[in-house]
């Protein structure tokens, strides 16, 4: 018998253990779930970074750790950990990220906030059409591939920007330090959806917000990090950048005196653009234990180098 270690916050149990069981019957697994074992008996670790496991050392038959969060950045650097780690690309998750940037992109897009605030009068305005609207996203990874395809869908034209160089079909790939400033110069709206790496770390300075055309918006579901706050307030402030959706921040919660909450410019999300599903990540869970088992390759291997 298989046997699984669930290393996540208690209050995830009551939602992962049916999903999970469900999931392996499904897939023909014979595992033992729990959430204690002795360390020495344990073959998969199904893992949240919050957890109280961060001592990986006596795990010595553990597979791999098979994370339930998209972001493996609180992960990656802990030294003891040794075995294959697995990041979480759930269906569901990236369904609701497809949601909340069209949503939000079309918000900007139909300049929804102006029809709110002049409730009061008749002032009539024609917006543009989508393929008018340049848009650009930084990071084109499973999340970034599928919000440009739904983007494009509806008819605005995508851009995408990478660390390393990628072919798309539809859409215009830039990569590199070389690469950003063309990404940026001609994004009306930019949506950030990039790893938090030291490479990522505040991609969005003063430098590289000084190349968006005046009047940008950006979205921001992807880390925190990847922004420069101060920065980004002091181009909302002198009016380069019109607005900033932010659902992702260094400090979570939103420090309450943050000067995010109170920006006239800034839309605050409190993280919830897209949470993992316990339904669909289960089958992703019970698909790579059936891969370890069949000693066939894992999904979503993470490259220690890289970060993710």
């Amino acid at each position: 018998m298989i046997k699984a270690l669930f290393a996540a916050r208690p209050e995830r149990w009551p939602a992962y253990e049916p999903a999970l069981k469900a999931a392996f019957a499904e897939a023909g697994l014979d595992v033992d779930l729990r959430t204690e074992f002795a360390p020495e008996e344990v073959d998969y670790i199904i893992y949240a970074p919050n957890s109280d496991l961060q001592d990986f050392t006596p795990y010595t038959r553990c597979k791999a750790v098979l994370n339930i969060w998209a972001g493996v950045e609180k992960i990656t650097g802990n030294q003891t950990l040794t075995q294959p780690l697995c990041r979480m690309v759930d269906p569901g998750l990236t369904q609701a990220m497809v949601e909340w940037v069209t949503g939000h992109v079309l918000r900007y897009h139909l300049d929804i906030d102006r029809t709110l605030a002049t409730q009061d009068r008749w002032e009539p305005f024609v917006p543009p059409l989508a393929e008018e609207r340049p848009i650009t996203i930084l990071g084109l990874g499973a999340l970034g591939q599928a919000c440009a395809k739904s983007l494009r869908q509806i008819g605005f034209p995508v851009s995408g920007w990478s660390r390393t160089q990628k072919q798309i079909d539809g859409l215009t790939c830039y990569h590199r330090d070389a690469g950003l400033k063309d990404a940026l110069s001609s994004a009306e709206i930019v949506i950030l959806l990039l790893p938090d790496t030291p490479d990522t770390q505040n991609i969005l300075n003063a430098e590289s917000l000084a190349h968006l055309p005046q009047g940008a918006r950006i979205l921001n579901p992807g880390r925190g990090p990847l922004i420069d706050d101060a920065a980004l307030i002091e181009a909302l402030d002198k009016g380069t950048l019109a607005h900033a959706t932010l659902d992702v921040f260094r400090v979570e919660p939103l420090p309450a005196d943050h000067r995010f909450w109170t920006h006239p410019k800034v839309t605050v999300t409190p993280h919830i653009a897209a949470e993992t599903r316990p339904l669909t990540a289960a089958r992703v869970i019970a698909e790579n234990i059936r891969r370890g088992e069949a000693q066939a390759p894992f999904l979503h291997l993470v490259d220690r180098q890289r970060g993710y």
